[in-house]
């Protein structure tokens, strides 16, 4: 990776409270710039915590705001797995959103590579450019190194002509966002917590670069929000919050 961010945080609270400021100051901007602000979803427990702050939180331009989903589980949108009916349970359900203004992946027509370029054609109509400048994204780390729904050893990784493609976990499919649209964004954000994922950041945060994670280099703000537990081994334990 080239330069980034870094904020440490004692507590995973306080770590929510900062990424909730950063969408807030993020959505202000791209208000103020342009009339709407366009954020890419994550997955997973710590952005879900980061949701149900969001959906208390005020000032948000709730209707200027544009949700697409950075990847998601080939399942049914009621699934138990499914990023969309977290994302749904945790805000969607809390707030007045515009239907138009929420774009989650579609996982219905029992052909991956289908529904990956009608997600594909369904952004090219409402995002411009020959690449999408989404405003923040959001992303997490596996302890695999993998971020979004792009795995080490697959073929999604490879993907420079697509917006939109199949990623592949153990063999089942998943829709994911490819890099070039990851690194065209204003902010890309981690949010990364919990003891488990302290061996792979340090690896990410300091190696030779190899991994998944490693290949997120905007042309903007690249931010990592780590807890205590998460960046338990880094060399450089600064900036507690």
């Amino acid at each position: 990776m080239q330069g980034f961010q870094l904020e440490i945080f004692l507590e995973t609270t306080a770590l929510i409270e900062r990424a909730v400021q950063i969408w807030q100051q993020r959505a202000a901007a791209a208000v103020q710039e342009q009339g709407r602000f366009t954020v890419a979803l994550a997955g997973g427990s710590t952005p879900k915590r980061l949701y149900a702050a969001l959906a208390a939180a005020e000032g948000i331009p709730w209707p200027q705001t544009l949700l697409i989903w950075g990847d998601e589980r080939y399942v049914p949108p009621d699934h138990p797995d499914s990023n969309y009916r977290m994302v749904r349970e945790a805000l969607l359900e809390r707030l007045p959103m515009p239907v138009g203004q929420v774009l989650p992946m579609p996982t219905q027509a029992g052909d991956p590579a289908q529904d990956a370029n009608r997600y594909e054609a369904q952004l090219r109509q409402v995002l411009a450019g020959e690449w999408p400048q989404l405003d923040l994204v959001l992303l997490g780390v596996g302890e695999d190194g993998h971020t979004a729904s792009l795995f080490p050893g697959t073929a999604a990784l490879q993907v420079q002509d697509r917006w939109v493609t199949v990623g592949q976990k153990e063999g089942e499919p998943r829709l994911t966002l490819t890099y070039p649209v990851l690194n065209q964004a204003v902010q890309v954000m981690f949010l990364v917590t919990g003891a488990n994922k302290a061996s792979i950041l340090k690896e990410a945060l300091t190696g030779e670069a190899h991994l998944p994670c490693q290949r997120v280099n905007p042309k903007g703000r690249l931010l990592w929000l780590l807890d205590g537990a998460a960046a338990a081994l880094l060399p450089l334990r600064t900036g507690l919050g």
